[in-house]
């Protein structure tokens, strides 16, 4: 494909988008914004499709919707779509990360009643463990998703085994502060407005940020079967270039940020109240124990592309933890692997379509909350270094 070279027009023909409706999922969350906000922003329209979007109840209910075509595409987990292409998280189906959605912006919280005994932040809910014997139970959002990582990379890096000192359970995002709330967890891990939400309804605080475990991680990503992305190459381009528009959008002022609150915080999205969603969308953080800070390091939905590049390294980062944590029994062909799901030239079409500037390689560089370097390059031998696994 020589793509915008070729004055506007594909090589292998029109760009008209094969199919003009787009069945796209989301689950109520902040970062579902840039999806929502190319819907209700027309930016859809622009790249002649429609989007009509779905909400869904819970990870799972994406997963197989998604396998069976029930939508085209999703708002979703990094980690699901590399289960399902694994096989470990559902029924084996070749996957596909279009483009990344958000960056940031996810929180690991504890009960009110574990701060009232001193546990505020991982080093503090170690002690705790230690001391006050019992069973501790944390919940993510989906075994092999971004908050099971985000929550076992955390609890490992201080020095506690998710898989053997605690009991993990599944729970759909909007069910969690509920949950704390009727004490069935200690802690979990989730999107935002969720880890806001339990500050202000008086039933967590916030122990740290997935921010502080990994500067600008990779989060939720527009994710498709890849038989889609094969068959409708054009749509998936209008797709992702109306999404990338649209964070662009969000990414461009405050105003914008205001905005989108208030949009996304309707009960056909997120159904929350806009303060819920306000505050940490503009990085004014609070852990509900009277600390506040700016955090420069907050959602973020395009920086100037940085955000929705498909980076094969962020990919098989997924895989080194799903193999860490004993998902995943053997080593796979981690760059492979990668390679097939990410669907790096078709994104680099939307880019030329929006003028978002891509980076030079599909690798990039990371340090962990515990010193660790991911840079892709030898994911075998980072996925067996870590002293705590299963």
């Amino acid at each position: 494909m020589l793509g915008l070279a070729t004055g506007g027009v594909w090589a292998a023909g029109s760009d008209k988008p094969e199919k003009e409706e787009i069945k796209i999922g989301f689950i109520p969350l902040t970062d579902c914004a840039s999806v929502v906000m190319a819907s209700v922003l027309g930016f859809d329209k622009k790249y002649g499709v429609k989007f009509v979007l779905s909400k869904e109840a819970s990870w799972a209910g994406v997963r197989d919707k998604l396998a069976n075509g029930d939508l085209d595409a999703a708002h979703v987990l990094y980690g699901l779509l590399y289960g399902v292409q694994m096989g470990i998280g559902g029924q084996k189906k070749d996957m596909a990360v279009l483009m990344g959605l958000n960056n940031n912006g996810q929180a690991i919280t504890l009960s009110k009643k574990l701060a009232d005994k001193g546990a505020v932040d991982g080093a503090s809910l170690a002690k705790l463990m230690q001391t006050d014997k019992r069973e501790y139970t944390f919940a993510q959002t989906f075994p092999t998703g971004t908050h099971a990582m985000w929550l076992y990379y955390w609890l490992a890096a201080n020095g506690i085994n998710p898989m053997k000192d605690a009991k993990v359970i599944t729970v759909p995002p909007p069910q969690m502060v509920a949950n704390m709330r009727v004490g069935n967890m200690d802690g979990f891990c989730v999107g935002e407005p969720w880890g806001h939400r339990a500050i202000m309804d008086g039933v967590g605080i916030t122990a740290t940020t997935t921010q502080d475990i990994w500067k600008d991680h990779p989060e939720k990503v527009l994710g498709s079967t890849l038989e889609f992305a094969k068959k409708y190459p054009n749509t998936c381009r209008a797709m992702m270039a109306a999404i990338l528009d649209a964070g662009k959008w969000i990414d461009a002022s405050l105003a914008n940020k205001n905005k989108m609150a208030e949009v996304i915080a309707d009960k056909s999205y997120v159904n929350t109240s806009k303060d819920a969603i306000d505050q940490r969308i503009m990085g004014r953080y609070q852990n509900g124990l009277g600390k506040t800070w700016d955090d420069q390091n907050y959602m973020k939905f395009y920086n100037d592309g940085a955000v929705n590049f498909p980076y094969l390294s962020d990919g098989m980062w997924f895989m080194t933890q799903h193999r860490r944590w004993g998902l995943l029994k053997d080593d796979p062909d981690y760059l492979a692997v990668a390679t097939s799901v990410n669907q790096i030239d078709l994104y680099k079409d939307a880019a030329a379509m929006t003028k978002t500037p891509v980076p030079k390689s599909p690798l990039r560089t990371s340090k962990l909350m515990d010193g660790s370097v991911w840079d892709g390059k030898n994911p075998k031998a980072f996925a067996a270094s870590f002293k705590i696994k299963a």
